[in-house]
């Protein structure tokens, strides 16, 4: 009795998820949801961003690497921090040794120390060894320096933004005036004081202002012509870098993995057919 109890209880239940089911899937069909203006018109979708990282066989290219950290250098560091990388790392772009702790030694913001004699904080010279320190001494003085915005860190942007790369690249060359028709449709979305318009950002208002701005903002010591679009093609390319430092190693290991499977399955294959040749079907 309690079992066709219960079986009965539970054909009820399923034969009412199906009929809500049922109804939502004709309603969605015979009267489907209206689009978002502000997804369909005007936020963007991030530009096409073609890196030689990119697909299953992806390599750095190191001078790009290198060209894109020249622009962090000069343009991206006052603000944004790489806080999970460390000087030495820089080595696996191509720079050696000598290079190394010349950058580390020459950036402008020293690592800190605290002094053991008096337990107080001080500064020293950078060295190797050293993560890239902050660009400022804490959150309070960040958002005091950027209009009450915090300027996120760099180290991961590629993987913690839809569209990686691509995204960074869109937010950077980007930059553009409200349309006239979304300023009808949607006033409250108008740029406020202190902010900036941008349609590849999820506001399509961003607190960054234009930082890419002329040709020629920073001279490539590789005699690369830096224009807008190339500068920020290249620190895309070295937030990738930045946030995936493996992805070579991980690509090799990959293709040595499938060549692996593929040779251990033709030897389990004559495997078989070795110990079965005399078996008669």
């Amino acid at each position: 009795m309690v079992r066709n109890l219960a079986m009965l209880v539970g054909a009820a239940f399923v034969a009412v998820l199906a009929w809500s089911l049922f109804w939502t899937v004709k309603g969605q069909i015979t009267e489907p949801a209206a689009p978002t203006v502000e997804a369909t018109e005007f936020h963007k979708h991030p530009k096409e961003l073609h890196l030689a990282s990119d697909g299953w066989f992806g390599k750095y290219d190191k001078r790009q690497l290198q060209r894109g950290f020249q622009v962090y250098q000069e343009v991206c560091s006052a603000c944004h921090s790489i806080r999970l990388v460390a000087f030495r790392d820089l080595k696996e772009i191509g720079y050696n040794d000598a290079q190394v702790k010349a950058i580390a030694k020459g950036w402008k913001i020293p690592a800190p120390s605290i002094n053991p004699e008096t337990g107080e904080t001080a500064t020293r010279p950078n060295v190797p060894s050293d993560h890239f320190p902050l660009p400022f001494a804490n959150e309070t003085a960040a958002r005091a320096a950027n209009n009450n915005a915090l300027p996120p860190d760099l180290s991961l942007m590629t993987k913690a933004r839809h569209g990686g790369a691509a995204y960074v690249y869109s937010i950077l060359t980007g930059y553009e005036p409200q349309s006239k028709e979304l300023l009808k449709a949607f006033p409250d979305v108008a740029t406020p004081p202190g902010l900036h318009a941008n349609p590849y950002f999820p506001t399509m208002n961003i607190a960054m202002a234009q930082q890419l701005t002329t040709d020629g903002q920073v001279q490539y010591l590789d005699g690369t012509k830096p224009t807008v679009d190339q500068m920020a093609k290249d620190v895309s390319a070295f937030l990738v870098w930045t946030a995936e430092p493996e992805l070579e190693w991980r690509h090799d290991a990959g293709f040595a993995a499938a060549i692996f499977l593929l040779i251990f399955c033709f030897l389990a294959w004559g495997a078989y057919q070795n110990v079965w040749r005399d078996i008669k079907h």
